[in-house]
């Protein structure tokens, strides 16, 4: 087997020349580097940020993330309202930090983007062989009760006493231990993220991996590319120290919708659909605070979730992350927040996700350096239906057994102390400007479509402007997924690199 590239190794310009040049580690680009590997193609994965291994994980969050995250973990969407967004710097990509959910997107949401895209091939018949191959390999399974933790068995029982579905989350994990730290890394080594499975299966057929390299430029002859120019990066500092310069026969983009499209801007593939339809799911979530101790930092990340209302464009789910992040979330300063902080074991966080269908964003490449520029508007009709999806959230604490609701808005009272006052949260509009929002599932920046004026890439993800430039992360995706984009990414990943083997 090939060894992993650091930064150390580079002692100069970097030249290295490929049949495949995969860009970007995470799910889709792990998905691609295997079975283009295993079929006898001389692969070569780059990654921008370098290996991390157990010692570099940690429960600070600051500190993870200051290392770990894009941007120091600042990295937000501007628009009416601030709303922080995360991608990971580092070999394995986003499946190194998120809570190792593995969803298919229903099928109502194919049909969808069938009939937008016009392309029929993405069905529930197409897409079942690809999805079912990953969660095989990737060990996706039912997450168990015996780390469910009381935090989110207690969303079971609310679900249950109020009369809608719920079920165990979906995750690739390998003997889990509940231990709640798959925000900033599973330091357990349970999390079958890529740079534990999919990038080393891929370089055991063959595959040759570069980390602290960053793709910078795709330079093309008419159709074609030729070379990627970038730069070696130093870890944490993100310095550009020496240049790189790779020949590649096909290029694979699997950066990210929010890297691609800034590498195909600054590379003049600029079409009229790069970087346009940025898409998110924005989420809220409140507190349920409880008589007796609910420890909450015991038992899975996110280990139960109601589909019930997904049709309607809401995913309900557990919630957890470290202490210094939900902190933030509680109400009071001085005295008073220590008091809040005091109510913390009593604490279980539930959320809930949306699917836009109102709300649109874009991606710029910035002038200099190559952080994009992120733009978003959330839509009054989306705030709308997520104050849909927290009034249930409501609903679902207090038949849990809940005392009190910490809600996080604007304009409503800090606690909500009985079913009755925590009407308000179903009746009242917030605006974007009353509520603190994240969203981490990011899509459509470089969509699929069947037509060139509709979209950037075909249905096996080539460029439509290129004969050897080819696209598999959510960039694609025509919409929203509804659920965890991860497994979808990589389902369509998979049908693009058989394609192409």
């Amino acid at each position: 087997m090939n060894a992993v590239s650091v930064y150390s190794d580079y002692k100069g310009k970097v030249s290295a020349s490929c049949d495949v040049l995969v860009i970007g580690s995470g799910p889709a680009g792990g998905v691609v580097a295997k079975i283009l590997a295993e079929a006898g193609r001389d692969v070569l994965l780059l990654e921008e940020g370098p290996p991390y291994g157990a010692k570099d994980l940690g429960q600070e969050a600051s500190d993870t993330l200051r290392r770990v995250v894009r941007e120091a973990g600042m990295r937000a969407a501007r628009g009416p309202t601030f709303m922080p967004t995360m991608q990971v710097i580092g070999l394995g990509g986003g499946t190194l930090i998120n809570s190792a959910i593995c969803m298919r997107a229903p099928d109502f949401v194919l049909d969808k983007w069938a009939e937008k895209s016009g392309i029929s091939a993405l069905s529930s018949e197409v897409l079942t062989p690809h999805f079912s191959e990953i969660e095989k390999f990737w060990n996706v399974e039912l997450t168990p009760d015996a780390v469910q933790g009381e935090r989110n068995l207690r969303f079971k029982k609310g679900c249950d006493a109020i009369g809608i579905s719920s079920q165990p989350t979906p995750r690739n994990v390998k003997n889990c231990k509940g231990s709640g730290e798959c925000f900033t890394g599973c330091r357990n080594g349970a999390k079958q993220s890529t740079d534990v499975s999919y990038v080393p299966a891929a370089m055991k057929a063959g595959a040759r991996v570069m980390t602290s390299i960053r793709a910078e430029r795709i330079v093309s002859d008419g159709k074609r590319a030729k070379t990627v120019i970038g730069s070696v990066v130093e870890p944490i500092t993100w310095r550009a120290t020496h240049e790189v310069e790779i020949e590649a026969k096909l290029v694979v983009l699997a950066a990210g919708c929010m890297a691609t499209p800034v590498i195909m801007q600054k590379s003049g593939m600029d079409g009229e659909w790069v970087g346009r339809d940025l898409g998110f799911h924005p989420g809220l979530a409140l507190m349920a605070l409880f008589e007796e101790p609910i420890h909450p930092w015991q038992g899975a990340t996110q280990g139960y979730q109601s589909l019930h209302y997904l049709k309607e464009g809401l995913k309900l789910e557990v919630l957890w992350a470290p202490p210094s992040v939900l902190a933030a979330r509680l109400p009071g300063v001085g005295h008073a927040f220590q008091a809040n902080l005091l109510d913390y074991k009593h604490m279980a966080p539930f959320d809930v996700i949306v699917a836009p269908e109102f709300s649109k964003g874009r991606v710029k490449a910035k002038r200099s350096g190559f952080d994009p520029d992120i733009y978003y508007a959330l839509d009054q009709r989306d705030i709308d239906r997520l104050m849909r999806g927290m009034g249930v959230l409501s609903d679902i604490a207090w038949a849990a057994g809940a005392r009190e609701v910490l809600p996080g808005l604007h304009g409503i009272p800090e606690r909500l102390r009985s079913r009755e006052e925590a009407q308000i949260l179903k009746t009242k509009q917030v605006k974007a400007t009353e509520m603190i929002t994240a969203a981490n599932h990011a899509f459509g920046t470089t969509r699929m479509a069947k037509d060139p004026k509709d979209g950037v890439v075909d249905e096996w993800g080539r460029v439509h402007a290129m004969d050897n430039v080819y696209i598999v992360d959510t960039g694609i995706f025509p919409g929203s997924p509804a659920v965890n984009p991860m497994l979808t990414a990589m389902a369509l990943a998979s049908r693009v690199a058989k394609h192409l083997a």
